[in-house]
């Protein structure tokens, strides 16, 4: 498993991401179709973070937001492709506006929503030839998931075993989640783990 980036995350700088999160989705419900580049620059001066070399090295991450306990919109990436704190600005937007299991967030939710971010490692492969091999590779709790096959392919992120703790339920919703038949196996199945660095708002 290839090292988790961030692990040198201050406080500080974890708070300023959720920041950064919140005032994106706050902007999204006042300005439609919003030039995100141009907001994160403004955004990164504001907070003082415009200099911080950290933050500006490629990073991909998960925004999940929560309403009432509930899940509200969950959207990231599993590659980095572009500074973190852009990878922040993108993926709280979506998940605010373009989760399609839900209606965008409204102004009025903004206030109340609980803001998650997780910071993905990079991905590596599971080798395996059958279900078991899998799911006796995986730690629970601890490892982040992808399957693909052929077009079809799903992530669940280390969070979702606090829901699903059954190692092949946890596998089962997880192909469903991709589309594909719940025990799905075929020569062409891969699977990939990753490890999370994750933190909220009130976790400091």
């Amino acid at each position: 498993m290839a090292p988790m980036p961030y692990s040198d995350l201050t406080p500080q700088q974890k708070i300023k991401l959720l920041t950064l999160a919140r005032t994106t989705i706050q902007h999204g419900t006042q300005c439609a179709d919003p030039d995100l580049a141009d907001f994160t620059r403004h955004q990164a001066r504001e907070l003082g973070i415009a200099d911080d070399e950290l933050l500006h090295q490629p990073g991909c991450c998960f925004v999940t937001l929560h309403l009432n306990g509930k899940l509200r919109g969950c959207i990231g990436a599993l590659t980095a492709f572009q500074p973190l704190i852009n990878d922040v600005v993108e993926h709280a937007y979506a998940a605010a506006f373009k989760d399609y299991r839900f209606p965008p967030v409204t102004q009025e939710e903004v206030q109340t929503l609980q803001i998650d971010i997780s910071l993905i490692s990079p991905e590596t492969e599971i080798p395996c030839t059958s279900e078991e091999e899998l799911l006796s590779a995986l730690e629970p709790h601890k490892d982040g998931l992808t399957i693909r096959d052929g077009f079809r392919q799903a992530t669940f992120l280390p969070s979702v075993w606090e829901q699903l703790p059954d190692q092949h339920d946890f596998l089962d919703q997880l192909r469903l989640k991709a589309g594909m038949p719940q025990k799905h196996w075929s020569s062409d199945f891969k699977a990939y783990r990753y490890h999370t660095l994750s933190f909220g708002e009130g976790t400091f």
